[in-house]
């Protein structure tokens, strides 16, 4: 038998008080408490069923407070996303499908007494220039070599003249911050190689990022051209960016045809290239509709409603539809900007027009359009109190980029801002688009088509350049 020493029997006495460690390996953990199995439990049918009623119930709750309610907030955004989808032939689905009928009619019906409210209103200048019909309107500058040939030539020294020519680049161009003005030129002197009359700055391209010059209302300049008479701004705000072009000779702007007008149409800068154009920007709308029948697919050269190029019409007055009333603009061979329903007659003095709607400014007014509240990359033509062309182009619907475009009150405000004395809405989304001196200056809202003008349009604004 096995002999056991004092400790060991002390030990087995007490081992339910003396709990020592099982020795193990140095540098071996100790493992650990394995975790007990949890028992899944079952979810109950009825519970789910409840949640699922909740979920439910409370869409359709949001759905119907969304559709019906009178909340300002609320009935803003739901008009504005009806009038955006209905404004477009592709994408109306997004409307009719998702809304009920009787809201999208309330909201179309807003808009028709809306159009209404503007009645037989037409244009008249008011005090408008003592001109015949033939004489084109004298803007408020004269040129620069008529100011100097009224000087004695004897008597003119080289700084003499290219003060007055200074002088009178301020007075075509009275929208100019002087100072900014005046830093430009500082740092980059060979703007004025050829002079102040000729001065030619371009840095309006979708590579560029613009001057550092400045208009007194806030707005950076992208271009000057002196000798051409045209100034290209931007103009930007929530949600929105684009361009104004500030045409100062109104004879030189037209309505020009693509080659194919009735059959095809061409981009903006092919039809400017080939009428001799500085600047050209879309005009009318146009049956989007191809062989088949389907919308979307056409290729621009069915015009919708009428026109007119340089005296000759073509085209139907488009006045059949109550939710698109037309209106007419109308430039005369006093190179003033009539605007007028379309079911009055043409005038007889009229040399270019376009119909598309709504008006926006008409002799200084600007009309309520509460409801022509939609989000659209717009275009937009109207005529300063120094009877300046003013070419609007708001780029929209590039989302990455939240540019969405903006709506037609918005295009008044900055109108208004140049002095406006008429203006009106043509045609944009897919179409807005501007071509300046050879380049597209406006990143058109179809990815496909971005930077490459957009897509074939029947025809467009032309400012052509000076003859030689």
């Amino acid at each position: 038998m096995k002999q056991t020493s004092i400790l060991e029997r002390f030990y087995a006495a007490n081992e339910t008080v003396w709990q020592f460690p099982v020795s193990r390996p140095c540098g071996r953990a100790e493992p650990e408490n394995e975790p007990k199995e949890k028992k899944q439990k079952k979810k109950k049918p009825l519970k789910v069923l409840a949640i699922w009623l909740t979920v439910i119930l409370c869409l359709e709750g949001l759905y119907f407070f969304l559709c019906y309610t009178q909340n300002s907030f609320v009935k803003r955004w739901r008009t504005i996303y009806i009038q955006t989808a209905m404004s477009t032939m592709r994408h109306q689905w997004m409307a009719t499908y998702l809304l009920p009928e009787s809201v999208i009619d309330e909201v179309l019906q807003m808009r028709i007494q809306a159009a209404e409210a503007v009645g037989d209103k037409e244009s008249s200048w008011g005090s408008k220039p003592e001109t015949t019909p033939t004489e084109p309107a004298e803007p408020d500058v004269k040129p620069v070599d008529t100011e100097v040939t009224e000087l004695p030539t004897e008597t003119m020294t080289q700084e003499d003249e290219q003060e007055l020519a200074k002088q009178a680049f301020y007075e075509l161009f009275w929208e100019l911050d002087q100072t900014t003005m005046e830093d430009y030129v500082a740092q980059n002197p060979s703007v004025l190689d050829n002079g102040w009359e000729n001065i030619n700055i371009n840095e309006a391209g979708l590579d560029d990022n613009g001057t550092s010059i400045m208009t007194t209302m806030g707005e950076q300049v992208l271009a000057i051209n002196a000798k051409e008479e045209i100034m290209l701004v931007r103009v930007e705000g929530s949600g929105y960016r684009g361009i104004l072009a500030i045409a100062k000779d109104p004879a030189r702007l037209n309505v020009e045809n693509s080659s194919g007008v009735g059959q095809f149409g061409q981009l903006t800068g092919t039809i400017a290239q080939a009428h001799n154009g500085i600047l050209a920007t879309t005009c009318s709308g146009f049956i989007d509709i191809d062989s088949q029948g389907n919308w979307g697919n056409g290729n621009g050269g069915l015009i919708a409603g009428y026109a007119m190029s340089n005296g000759h019409g073509y085209g139907t007055h488009y006045v059949s539809n109550p939710n698109f009333q037309y209106y007419r603009l109308e430039i005369h061979t006093d190179n003033l900007i009539y605007i007028k329903k379309v079911d009055k007659e043409v005038s007889e003095d009229c040399r270019d027009a376009t119909e598309f709607q709504p008006p926006i400014i008409i002799d200084g007014e600007v009309l309520q359009n509460d409801y022509w509240v939609e989000l659209n990359p717009r275009v937009c033509i109207g005529q300063s109190d120094k009877y300046e062309m003013l070419l609007l182009v708001i780029e929209g619907r590039l989302y990455t980029e939240g540019i969405l475009g903006t709506d037609v009150n918005e295009c008044a405000k900055i109108l208004q801002r140049h002095n406006a004395v008429q203006a009106m809405n043509v045609d944009g989304g897919t179409s807005a688009m501007m071509w300046y001196d050879g380049e597209y200056v406006i990143r058109g809202s179809n990815s496909a088509t971005r930077y490459t003008g957009s897509r074939p349009v029947p025809n467009a604004f032309v400012y052509h350049k000076v003859e030689e």
